[in-house]
């Protein structure tokens, strides 16, 4: 059963390669509008999460709810398309399209999601600060540009989950400091946030810290 106001939710979440066990028996509760990072040593097992929790991959076993969805009950398409209406993706590296622009590159995410809507992708480049950069191809912009476009493109659905997996890694520290302003703006919006990260400062621009260690989240 759903937790009211909970918009992240995992019961005994397992998940086994082989012989490896990733995830063992995780029990997580993520408020909705809440800012939480994801953090621990190589292998502890905060990406296995992350790729189950933004439907990138399915649990061994147990229950995930995501916004009262038991998307771990979902087949693969179900996942995509639960992902496309209702979840946002920022990763380290940015995946663009290098032959698109800036504007085509947000609104590839809408012709998956819907329609294409270009005010709307005009509207998520502005909001991130880049409506100076509508025309730019992915090589002509700057790794911290980049990723703003990435984040744009995550926000054009406006989901009400944004994951972000190391966001910052490739930045420097000026660029760092302005996707985090990004982050911080959209959970004073009100959306759901859930950032892996092994920069401690970077965990500190959460208002909670989850800590995994071989599978289990340390209480």
């Amino acid at each position: 059963m759903t937790m009211p106001g909970y918009a992240i939710e995992t019961r005994r979440l397992t998940k086994q390669f082989g012989r490896v066990l990733a995830l063992n028996e995780v029990d997580l509760a993520i408020k909705t509008g809440e800012f939480a990072a994801l953090m621990g040593a190589s292998g502890s097992g905060k990406t296995t999460l992350m790729n189950i929790l933004s439907c990138l991959d399915s649990p061994s076993s147990g229950d995930i709810l995501l916004e009262g969805t038991a998307v771990g009950e979902l087949d693969e398409e179900g996942r995509r398309l639960f992902r496309s209406r209702r979840i946002g993706l920022v990763f380290q590296q940015f995946h663009l399209i290098p032959y698109l622009n800036a504007l085509e590159n947000v609104m590839l995410a809408q012709y998956y999601h819907s329609v294409v809507d270009e005010p709307s992708a005009r509207k998520a480049l502005d909001d991130v600060g880049l409506s100076h950069r509508f025309d730019h191809l992915p090589g002509q912009l700057s790794g911290g540009e980049q990723q703003r476009v990435c984040i744009a493109r995550a926000l054009v659905n406006r989901p009400g989950l944004i994951f972000a997996d190391e966001p910052t890694g490739n930045l420097d520290e000026q660029n760092e400091e302005r996707v985090l302003d990004i982050l911080r703006a959209l959970h004073r919006d009100g959306r759901t946030i859930v950032m892996v990260t092994h920069n401690p400062a970077l965990g500190a621009a959460a208002e909670r810290i989850i800590r995994l260690n071989h599978g289990r989240i340390e209480s």
